[in-house]
């Protein structure tokens, strides 16, 4: 492989992504060894930008024209992907989401290389907090889809851009979250470990919020107020599909 492949910001990550997390007997919120790798892997991706992956930013797009095949909203460039984890590039037209997901058992990083993204996290709670008796909905719910409700907490709402440190998730920390375009189209560099795998039971599933009322009054309830939400699965939303687009930057050996 020549040099310039080997010594780039991306074939940097991907060796310190690995390192990070491909001894699954380490991985932790509580292991030194660990904490220490994923600062350095945190580091290595706040210092990287989109001329590092030969990727232009895109200009906001002109209106469709007519009978014209419509482009996916999200594209995506795979980079590598090992056991241990994935990498690559979701690039986001202007005004497009990918919607409110979980990533199960896995850990990610996210880092802005151009445009802006808005990313609203969740935080699934183990049962409702005190104050959730007695909770409806509006529009109120068929009996089956109540066991698709998740109670969670709304953790944060940030924007972040180039400059901006990475967005980190853990399997129980910001794990449920929506990214938005913010004024104009934006992409971002992605990890995910271990990647999604459905037989090992990461598959992706997607959500929405519900407004919850108390039987009272018709007041908000308590756990409302406290920024605590329900979420209820849903299947894809028909509005967001992924395409594929050719990875143009250095190529990642491990």
């Amino acid at each position: 492989m020549p040099r310039d492949n080997m010594t780039s910001t991306v074939q940097k990550i991907a060796k310190q992504a690995l390192a990070t997390f491909r001894n699954p007997s380490v991985i932790g919120e509580h292991n030194k060894v660990f904490l220490e790798n994923q600062s350095k892997l945190k580091s290595l991706l706040a210092e990287v930008r989109a001329a590092d992956l030969k990727i232009a930013a895109r200009t906001p797009e002109s209106a469709p024209v007519p009978h014209q095949r419509i482009a996916p909203p999200v594209t995506y460039m795979h980079i590598c992907e090992t056991d241990s984890f994935s990498m690559g590039v979701f690039l986001l037209k202007t005004g497009a989401s990918i919607p409110l997901h979980d990533h199960p058992g896995m850990y990610g990083m996210l880092k802005v290389i151009y445009g802006k993204v808005r990313i609203s996290c969740f935080d699934r709670l183990d049962k409702p907090r005190d104050g959730a008796s007695g909770v409806q909905f509006n529009p109120p719910l068929m009996p089956f889809q109540r066991g698709s409700l998740r109670p969670s907490v709304l953790k944060s709402v940030g924007e972040f851009t180039e400059d901006s440190s990475p967005c980190v998730l853990s399997p129980q920390q910001d794990n449920i979250h929506q990214i938005d375009a913010v004024d104009g189209p934006t992409a971002f560099l992605d990890i995910l470990a271990p990647p999604y795998d459905p037989d090992e039971g990461r598959d992706c599933h997607y959500y929405k919020v519900l407004q919850a009322h108390s039987e009272a009054a018709d007041k908000k309830s308590e756990v409302q107020d406290q920024g605590d939400v329900w979420l209820m699965e849903i299947p894809q939303p028909s509005e967001f599909w992924c395409g594929g687009e050719p990875y143009p930057g250095p190529k990642v050996t491990l």
